[in-house]
Formats: C-alpha cells, sequence, structure tokens
C-alpha cells in the first residue's frame, strides 16, 4: 500500500512539474521563440504561452530598446591625426526569429559591426569634419549600421560619438591657431575703425574749409572743454595753432 502512495505522489509531482514547464507568461515587451525537435514552430508573445515541455526548446527576446558602448576606437583620420573615439549605439529588436535564425548573437555581431564601421566612416574624414560635424555623422553611420543589420531583424535607432580625444600636442595646436584667428580679427577690426575714422576726419576737414564760422564755433567749444581740465595749459599760436590751420593742413595733406 505505501509503494503505491509513494508512486502516486511521484506521479503527482511529475505532473505538476510538467504542468509548471508548459506554462509560460510573457510581459509586453517580451517574445519567445519556440523550437520542437529543431524544427522552428513559431513565435510566442506576449500573455499565457503554453509549449510542449522536453520537446520543445524556448528562447526569450527582449524588444526593448537596448544600448551598445561600443569601445573606444583609436582611428587615423584622412589628414593623418591620431584621435580616439567613444561611440553609443541604440538598436532592438524588430524580427525575433531573424535574430535567433539568422545570427549566432546578434548583440556581439552588432557590436562588432559598429565598431568596424566607426573605424571606416571616421577614418575617410579630416580632423576638422570630424569635429564640427557630428550630426551629420551620426546620420551617416546610423543608416550605414542599420542597413548592415536588417537581415538579421536589427533596428538601429540612434549613433552617438559620445568623445572624441585629441593628443595633447593637437590641443596646443588647435589653440594657437585659436589664438591666432583672434589675433587677426582683432586687428582687421582696428584697421577698418582706422579708415572709416581718417574718411570721417576729411569730411569734416572739407566741411569747416566751406564753413569758417563752423570751423570758428568748434575751435570755441574745444577751448571750453580744455578749460575745464584745471592741470591744462592752452598755449596761444599762430595760423598752425589754431583749428583753422589745422584744418587747412589736412586739407593740404588729402589734396
Amino acid at each position: 500500500m505505501d509503494i503505491f502512495i509513494t508512486i502516486g505522489i511521484i506521479i503527482l509531482l511529475f505532473l505538476i512539474f510538467i504542468i509548471a514547464s508548459a506554462v509560460k507568461i510573457m510581459a509586453e515587451y517580451q517574445r519567445i521563440v519556440i523550437f520542437r525537435l529543431g524544427r522552428l514552430a513559431g513565435i510566442k508573445g506576449p500573455g499565457l504561452v503554453f509549449i510542449i515541455p522536453i520537446i520543445d526548446r524556448v528562447i526569450k527576446l527582449d524588444l526593448r530598446t537596448r544600448v551598445i558602448d561600443v569601445p573606444k576606437q583609436r582611428i587615423i583620420t584622412n589628414d593623418n591625426v591620431t584621435v580616439d573615439v567613444d561611440a553609443v549605439v541604440y538598436f532592438r529588436i524588430t524580427d525575433p526569429q531573424k535574430a535567433i535564425v539568422e545570427v549566432q548573437r546578434y548583440d556581439q555581431a552588432t557590436s562588432l559591426l559598429a565598431q568596424t564601421t566607426l573605424r571606416d566612416i571616421l577614418g575617410q574624414k579630416n580632423l576638422d569634419e570630424l569635429l564640427s560635424q557630428r550630426e551629420e555623422l551620426n546620420k551617416s553611420l546610423q543608416s550605414i549600421l542599420d542597413t548592415g543589420t536588417d537581415p538579421w531583424g536589427i533596428k538601429v535607432s540612434a549613433v552617438t560619438l559620445r568623445d572624441v580625444s585629441l593628443p595633447e600636442e593637437m590641443l596646443r595646436a588647435i589653440a594657437k591657431q585659436a589664438e591666432a584667428e583672434r589675433e587677426k580679427r582683432s586687428r582687421i577690426i582696428m584697421a577698418e575703425g582706422e579708415l572709416l575714422a581718417s574718411a570721417k576726419m576729411t569730411e569734416a576737414a572739407k566741411l569747416y574749409e566751406r564753413t569758417p564760422i563752423a570751423l570758428r564755433l568748434r575751435e570755441l567749444q574745444t577751448l571750453t572743454e580744455i578749460a575745464r581740465e584745471k592741470n591744462l595749459i592752452i598755449v596761444p599760436g599762430g595760423e598752425i595753432g589754431t583749428m583753422a590751420g589745422i584744418a587747412k593742413a589736412v586739407n593740404k595733406k588729402v589734396e
């Protein structure tokens, strides 16, 4: 009698194990790929899923967007500058069947493809393009990776160049170049200011020559402004020391 009870308990436990193994609950973002005796039986989920224990082999997949931190790649640009580039790739599974059947490890394959594509594309660019055209490079890398991973059922949604590290010598050279550019712009602005001031002074001198009374009024105004300073001395002189003499001298110089 005890033997039958023991056998019954064993059978009951086996049935409970079979039923528990046959029932799977998949979340909204999960899918399972089922292989029945080695053959692809289909994709199921989300919700309550029933499988055949022992006979069916299942592989669970997460359809949410995943992030790959591409290892830092040392790249030689088109103008022979060595830089270290760090990037991030965002991708998700769009076809679970292809992601399992067409490629052995879709995540590793996507990461290695991202590394080789990064070196190939950025190696064709100059340093200035690499630093100033990141948005265009991100879109180009995303398009190429998306095309390469499409047969695997993978959708690359974005690629971001996170960091571009330059050698110390190149950083000093760029700093010197930027300083030289700022000095060049400042000198050009000063020269343009001098040119504009000289043109206005020439026009004023011609105007004073045609209307001496205006020149006299300007002279009196200048003397009034000078008189406000207690530490200045006004020395009267001849024609050359007056405003009229200065205006005539300027006009002669212009002519």
